[in-house]
Protein backbone atom coordinates (compact mmCIF):
# COMPACT_ATOMS: atom_id res chain seq x y z
CA UNK A 1 0.00 0.00 0.00
CA UNK A 2 1.42 3.27 -1.08
CA UNK A 3 -0.07 6.50 1.23
CA UNK A 4 0.51 10.04 0.71
CA UNK A 5 0.69 12.74 3.55
CA UNK A 6 -0.42 16.03 2.70
CA UNK A 7 0.17 18.43 5.52
CA UNK A 8 2.14 21.91 6.08
CA UNK A 9 3.42 20.66 9.16
CA UNK A 10 6.37 18.88 9.50
CA UNK A 11 6.24 17.58 12.77
CA UNK A 12 2.90 15.74 11.71
CA UNK A 13 4.51 14.67 7.90
CA UNK A 14 7.04 12.66 10.03
CA UNK A 15 4.89 11.63 13.11
CA UNK A 16 2.15 10.06 10.44
CA UNK A 17 5.12 8.53 8.15
CA UNK A 18 7.15 6.77 11.11
CA UNK A 19 3.86 5.10 12.29
CA UNK A 20 2.78 3.77 8.89
CA UNK A 21 6.47 2.50 7.57
CA UNK A 22 6.23 0.83 11.38
CA UNK A 23 3.78 -1.94 9.44
CA UNK A 24 6.23 -2.79 6.56
CA UNK A 25 3.43 -3.28 3.99
CA UNK A 26 3.08 0.47 3.87
CA UNK A 27 5.15 3.15 2.19
CA UNK A 28 4.81 6.56 2.49
CA UNK A 29 5.51 10.18 0.73
CA UNK A 30 4.88 13.44 1.69
CA UNK A 31 3.59 16.78 0.27
CA UNK A 32 3.52 20.30 2.51
CA UNK A 33 0.63 21.22 0.70
CA UNK A 34 -1.97 20.08 -2.22
CA UNK A 35 0.03 21.60 -5.02
CA UNK A 36 3.36 19.51 -3.91
CA UNK A 37 0.91 16.81 -3.73
CA UNK A 38 -0.76 16.51 -7.46
CA UNK A 39 3.47 16.68 -8.48
CA UNK A 40 3.49 13.85 -6.57
CA UNK A 41 1.28 12.25 -7.29
CA UNK A 42 2.11 12.04 -10.61
CA UNK A 43 5.32 10.54 -9.85
CA UNK A 44 3.15 7.57 -8.54
CA UNK A 45 0.05 7.41 -7.42
CA UNK A 46 -1.48 6.69 -3.96
CA UNK A 47 -3.49 4.35 -2.51
CA UNK A 48 -4.93 6.15 0.14
CA UNK A 49 -4.02 10.52 1.41
CA UNK A 50 -4.03 11.53 4.52
CA UNK A 51 -5.08 14.89 4.63
CA UNK A 52 -4.75 18.20 6.52
CA UNK A 53 -7.48 20.70 5.81
CA UNK A 54 -6.21 23.87 6.45
CA UNK A 55 -2.92 24.63 4.51
CA UNK A 56 -1.23 27.43 1.82
CA UNK A 57 -2.15 27.98 -1.42
CA UNK A 58 -4.91 25.14 -1.48
CA UNK A 59 -6.79 24.20 1.73
CA UNK A 60 -7.79 20.20 2.20
CA UNK A 61 -11.59 20.65 1.01
CA UNK A 62 -10.77 22.09 -1.89
CA UNK A 63 -8.53 19.79 -3.13
CA UNK A 64 -10.62 16.88 -1.98
CA UNK A 65 -13.24 18.00 -4.18
CA UNK A 66 -10.73 18.17 -7.21
CA UNK A 67 -9.76 14.32 -6.13
CA UNK A 68 -13.17 13.42 -6.16
CA UNK A 69 -13.98 15.26 -9.55
CA UNK A 70 -11.28 13.85 -11.51
CA UNK A 71 -9.47 10.78 -9.47
CA UNK A 72 -11.35 9.61 -6.72
CA UNK A 73 -8.68 8.18 -3.94
CA UNK A 74 -9.83 7.36 -0.49
CA UNK A 75 -8.94 10.03 1.95
CA UNK A 76 -8.39 10.08 5.64
CA UNK A 77 -9.11 13.41 6.96
CA UNK A 78 -6.11 14.65 10.15
CA UNK A 79 -7.90 17.47 11.57
CA UNK A 80 -7.27 19.66 14.72
CA UNK A 81 -9.72 19.97 17.32
CA UNK A 82 -9.99 23.62 17.22
CA UNK A 83 -12.26 26.83 15.90
CA UNK A 84 -14.39 25.58 12.67
CA UNK A 85 -12.26 22.28 12.00
CA UNK A 86 -14.78 20.48 13.60
CA UNK A 87 -17.43 21.81 10.72
CA UNK A 88 -15.37 21.90 8.19
CA UNK A 89 -13.93 18.22 8.76
CA UNK A 90 -18.15 17.19 8.47
CA UNK A 91 -18.13 18.81 5.37
CA UNK A 92 -14.97 16.73 4.14
CA UNK A 93 -16.91 13.73 4.96
CA UNK A 94 -19.96 14.78 2.95
CA UNK A 95 -17.63 15.39 0.05
CA UNK A 96 -16.38 11.39 0.05
CA UNK A 97 -13.69 11.35 3.25
CA UNK A 98 -13.93 8.41 4.97
CA UNK A 99 -12.25 8.55 8.41
CA UNK A 100 -10.97 11.60 10.57
CA UNK A 101 -8.73 11.32 12.53
CA UNK A 102 -8.17 14.31 15.16
CA UNK A 103 -4.91 16.37 16.56
CA UNK A 104 -4.54 18.63 18.95
CA UNK A 105 -3.15 21.70 18.96
CA UNK A 106 -0.46 21.56 21.25
CA UNK A 107 1.85 18.22 21.49
CA UNK A 108 1.18 16.90 17.90
CA UNK A 109 3.47 14.55 17.47
CA UNK A 110 2.74 12.86 21.24
CA UNK A 111 -0.59 12.59 20.40
CA UNK A 112 0.05 10.75 16.77
CA UNK A 113 2.18 8.46 18.37
CA UNK A 114 -0.01 7.81 21.13
CA UNK A 115 -2.88 6.90 18.07
CA UNK A 116 -0.74 5.12 16.41
CA UNK A 117 -3.69 1.90 16.28
CA UNK A 118 -6.12 4.26 15.10
CA UNK A 119 -4.23 6.01 12.30
CA UNK A 120 -2.93 2.63 10.78
CA UNK A 121 -6.91 1.02 11.25
CA UNK A 122 -7.96 4.43 9.52
CA UNK A 123 -5.58 4.48 6.81
CA UNK A 124 -6.18 0.48 6.19
CA UNK A 125 -10.35 0.68 6.56
CA UNK A 126 -9.76 3.46 3.70
CA UNK A 127 -7.32 1.37 1.51
CA UNK A 128 -10.38 -1.12 1.18
CA UNK A 129 -12.98 0.91 0.73
CA UNK A 130 -14.94 1.33 -2.32
CA UNK A 131 -16.34 4.17 -3.81
CA UNK A 132 -19.23 5.85 -2.02
CA UNK A 133 -22.76 4.99 -3.86
CA UNK A 134 -25.02 7.27 -3.23
CA UNK A 135 -28.76 5.54 -2.66
CA UNK A 136 -31.14 6.54 -5.54
CA UNK A 137 -34.36 7.66 -3.99
CA UNK A 138 -36.95 5.87 -4.87
CA UNK A 139 -40.96 5.53 -3.83
CA UNK A 140 -39.93 4.13 -0.15
CA UNK A 141 -38.76 7.38 0.80
CA UNK A 142 -42.43 8.73 -0.06
CA UNK A 143 -43.64 5.75 1.77
CA UNK A 144 -41.94 6.84 4.48
CA UNK A 145 -43.04 9.74 5.12
CA UNK A 146 -46.75 9.15 4.13
CA UNK A 147 -49.01 9.75 7.29
CA UNK A 148 -50.86 6.25 5.69
CA UNK A 149 -47.62 4.28 6.98
CA UNK A 150 -49.79 1.75 9.86
CA UNK A 151 -46.81 2.33 12.06
CA UNK A 152 -47.22 1.18 15.72
CA UNK A 153 -44.90 2.53 18.03
CA UNK A 154 -44.52 2.33 21.26
CA UNK A 155 -41.81 3.66 24.24
CA UNK A 156 -40.83 0.08 23.62
CA UNK A 157 -39.97 -0.05 20.17
CA UNK A 158 -36.27 0.99 19.83
CA UNK A 159 -34.13 0.80 16.49
CA UNK A 160 -30.16 -0.16 17.46
CA UNK A 161 -27.69 1.29 14.38
CA UNK A 162 -24.02 0.27 14.55
CA UNK A 163 -21.88 2.16 11.36
CA UNK A 164 -18.35 3.33 10.90
CA UNK A 165 -16.46 4.19 7.36
CA UNK A 166 -18.97 5.35 5.26
CA UNK A 167 -22.24 5.41 7.58
CA UNK A 168 -21.60 9.17 7.67
CA UNK A 169 -23.79 9.37 4.30
CA UNK A 170 -25.68 6.18 5.41
CA UNK A 171 -27.29 7.10 8.63
CA UNK A 172 -27.88 10.90 6.58
CA UNK A 173 -29.94 8.91 4.51
CA UNK A 174 -31.69 6.35 7.05
CA UNK A 175 -32.91 9.16 9.06
CA UNK A 176 -33.78 11.90 6.72
CA UNK A 177 -35.76 8.79 5.37
CA UNK A 178 -37.40 8.56 9.15
CA UNK A 179 -40.99 9.98 9.63
CA UNK A 180 -41.93 12.44 12.70
CA UNK A 181 -43.42 9.23 14.36
CA UNK A 182 -40.72 7.02 13.71
CA UNK A 183 -39.52 4.84 16.99
CA UNK A 184 -36.83 6.17 19.41
CA UNK A 185 -33.22 5.10 17.53
CA UNK A 186 -30.18 4.70 19.32
CA UNK A 187 -26.74 4.96 17.27
CA UNK A 188 -23.28 4.38 17.30
CA UNK A 189 -21.00 5.54 14.76
CA UNK A 190 -17.03 5.43 14.75
CA UNK A 191 -16.11 9.23 14.86
CA UNK A 192 -13.50 10.88 17.45
CA UNK A 193 -14.90 13.29 19.74
CA UNK A 194 -16.14 16.55 19.57
CA UNK A 195 -17.22 15.45 15.23
CA UNK A 196 -20.03 13.44 16.85
CA UNK A 197 -22.07 16.80 18.58
CA UNK A 198 -21.50 18.45 15.33
CA UNK A 199 -23.10 15.18 13.11
CA UNK A 200 -25.55 15.45 15.32
CA UNK A 201 -26.67 19.01 15.05
CA UNK A 202 -26.25 18.77 11.03
CA UNK A 203 -28.63 15.80 10.91
CA UNK A 204 -31.47 18.05 13.12
CA UNK A 205 -31.22 20.26 10.69
CA UNK A 206 -31.74 17.74 7.55
CA UNK A 207 -34.16 15.38 9.39
CA UNK A 208 -38.07 15.43 10.50
CA UNK A 209 -36.79 13.78 13.52
CA UNK A 210 -34.97 14.98 16.26
CA UNK A 211 -31.49 14.33 16.50
CA UNK A 212 -28.71 15.22 18.87
CA UNK A 213 -25.87 13.81 20.84
CA UNK A 214 -26.62 11.74 23.74
CA UNK A 215 -25.95 12.74 27.27
CA UNK A 216 -26.47 10.35 30.22
CA UNK A 217 -30.10 10.31 31.15
CA UNK A 218 -31.69 11.14 27.67
CA UNK A 219 -34.54 9.54 27.43
CA UNK A 220 -34.74 7.60 24.03
CA UNK A 221 -38.38 8.22 23.04
CA UNK A 222 -40.07 8.00 19.82
CA UNK A 223 -39.15 10.86 17.17
CA UNK A 224 -35.62 11.08 18.41
CA UNK A 225 -32.25 9.58 17.27
CA UNK A 226 -29.68 9.58 19.97
CA UNK A 227 -25.87 9.30 18.67
CA UNK A 228 -23.20 8.14 21.31
CA UNK A 229 -20.46 10.66 21.80
CA UNK A 230 -16.81 10.39 20.93
CA UNK A 231 -15.07 8.23 22.85
CA UNK A 232 -17.92 7.19 25.03
CA UNK A 233 -20.05 4.08 25.57
CA UNK A 234 -23.84 4.39 24.82
CA UNK A 235 -25.85 1.40 26.97
CA UNK A 236 -29.74 1.27 26.75
CA UNK A 237 -31.83 1.17 30.33
CA UNK A 238 -35.25 0.91 30.99
CA UNK A 239 -36.92 2.88 34.67
CA UNK A 240 -40.32 1.40 34.55
CA UNK A 241 -42.25 2.02 31.03
CA UNK A 242 -39.32 4.27 29.54
CA UNK A 243 -36.02 4.05 28.07
CA UNK A 244 -33.26 6.30 28.79
CA UNK A 245 -29.55 5.96 27.86
CA UNK A 246 -26.26 5.76 30.15
CA UNK A 247 -22.97 7.24 28.97
CA UNK A 248 -19.56 6.31 30.11
CA UNK A 249 -16.09 5.84 29.83
CA UNK A 250 -14.93 2.14 30.37
CA UNK A 251 -12.10 0.26 28.37
CA UNK A 252 -12.08 0.18 24.38
CA UNK A 253 -14.19 -2.91 23.54
CA UNK A 254 -13.90 -4.28 19.67
CA UNK A 255 -10.79 -1.59 20.02
CA UNK A 256 -13.68 1.07 19.78
CA UNK A 257 -15.29 3.84 22.40
CA UNK A 258 -17.85 4.09 21.17
CA UNK A 259 -18.84 0.46 20.40
CA UNK A 260 -21.04 -1.12 18.54
CA UNK A 261 -20.81 -4.16 20.64
CA UNK A 262 -21.66 -2.58 23.67
CA UNK A 263 -24.88 -0.79 22.84
CA UNK A 264 -26.15 -3.92 21.11
CA UNK A 265 -25.22 -5.98 23.95
CA UNK A 266 -27.64 -3.74 26.26
CA UNK A 267 -30.38 -3.85 23.86
CA UNK A 268 -30.80 -7.22 23.71
CA UNK A 269 -30.84 -7.13 27.95
CA UNK A 270 -32.80 -4.33 28.04
CA UNK A 271 -35.28 -4.37 24.83
CA UNK A 272 -35.15 -8.10 23.54
CA UNK A 273 -38.15 -8.95 20.82
CA UNK A 274 -38.80 -5.32 20.57
CA UNK A 275 -35.86 -3.94 18.83
CA UNK A 276 -34.67 -3.99 15.29
CA UNK A 277 -30.86 -3.91 15.11
CA UNK A 278 -29.46 -2.89 11.64
CA UNK A 279 -25.23 -2.82 10.76
CA UNK A 280 -24.21 -0.51 8.31
CA UNK A 281 -20.98 -0.08 6.25
CA UNK A 282 -17.66 -0.06 8.37
CA UNK A 283 -14.47 -1.85 8.50
CA UNK A 284 -13.82 -4.32 11.05
CA UNK A 285 -15.94 -6.99 13.01
CA UNK A 286 -17.56 -4.42 16.12
CA UNK A 287 -21.16 -5.24 16.32
CA UNK A 288 -21.05 -9.22 15.15
CA UNK A 289 -21.42 -10.61 18.99
CA UNK A 290 -23.86 -7.79 19.86
CA UNK A 291 -25.88 -8.42 17.20
CA UNK A 292 -26.16 -11.96 17.83
CA UNK A 293 -26.97 -11.42 21.23
CA UNK A 294 -29.55 -8.97 19.90
CA UNK A 295 -30.85 -11.86 17.47
CA UNK A 296 -30.86 -13.94 20.48
CA UNK A 297 -32.99 -12.15 22.70
CA UNK A 298 -35.82 -11.83 19.84
CA UNK A 299 -34.67 -9.24 17.88
CA UNK A 300 -35.19 -9.19 14.33
CA UNK A 301 -31.32 -7.75 12.41
CA UNK A 302 -30.72 -6.03 9.29
CA UNK A 303 -27.04 -6.06 7.59
CA UNK A 304 -26.61 -3.42 4.86
CA UNK A 305 -25.99 -5.04 1.54
CA UNK A 306 -21.80 -5.60 0.48
CA UNK A 307 -23.29 -3.36 -3.52
CA UNK A 308 -24.04 -0.11 -1.47
CA UNK A 309 -21.14 -0.19 1.75
CA UNK A 310 -18.22 1.50 1.25
CA UNK A 311 -16.39 -1.34 3.36
CA UNK A 312 -18.78 -4.57 3.94
CA UNK A 313 -16.30 -5.25 6.78
CA UNK A 314 -19.01 -5.19 9.63
CA UNK A 315 -21.35 -6.76 8.11
CA UNK A 316 -19.83 -9.44 6.79
CA UNK A 317 -18.89 -10.64 10.36
CA UNK A 318 -22.06 -10.06 11.58
CA UNK A 319 -23.45 -12.03 8.62
CA UNK A 320 -20.75 -14.87 9.34
CA UNK A 321 -22.16 -14.91 12.80
CA UNK A 322 -25.35 -15.99 12.14
CA UNK A 323 -26.47 -12.17 13.74
CA UNK A 324 -28.20 -11.57 10.60
CA UNK A 325 -32.09 -11.90 9.44
CA UNK A 326 -31.68 -10.15 6.70
CA UNK A 327 -29.49 -8.55 4.38
CA UNK A 328 -30.72 -5.38 1.87
CA UNK A 329 -29.49 -2.36 0.40
CA UNK A 330 -29.24 0.88 2.02
CA UNK A 331 -32.33 2.49 0.32
CA UNK A 332 -34.57 -0.41 1.35
CA UNK A 333 -33.65 -0.24 5.15
CA UNK A 334 -35.78 2.62 6.10
CA UNK A 335 -39.09 1.13 5.26
CA UNK A 336 -37.98 -2.56 6.38
CA UNK A 337 -36.96 -1.57 9.64
CA UNK A 338 -40.06 0.50 9.95
CA UNK A 339 -42.45 -2.47 8.83
CA UNK A 340 -40.77 -4.75 11.02
CA UNK A 341 -41.65 -2.32 13.91
CA UNK A 342 -45.19 -2.00 12.51
CA UNK A 343 -45.80 -5.81 12.70
CA UNK A 344 -44.43 -6.20 16.48
CA UNK A 345 -47.30 -6.47 19.06
CA UNK A 346 -48.00 -3.58 21.41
Amino acid sequence: MHVLVVDDSAVVRQAVREILTREGDISVDVAADPVFALAKMRQRHPDVIVLDLEMPRMDGLTFLRQLNATDPIPVVICSALAGRGTSTALRALEEGALEIVTKPKLGVKDFLLESSVAIVDAVRSAARARRRIRPRLSADRDILRSPALPLRVTTEKVIAIGASTGGTEALTYFLQSMPAHAPAILIVQHMPEVFTAAFAQRLDQLCTIEVKEAADGDRATPGRALIAPGNRHMELHRNGGCYSVHITDGPLVSRHRPSVNVLFRSIARTAGANAVGIIMTGMGDDGAEGMLAMKRAGATNFAQDEDTCVVFGMPSEAIAHGAVDHIAPLAHLPRLALQTIARMPD
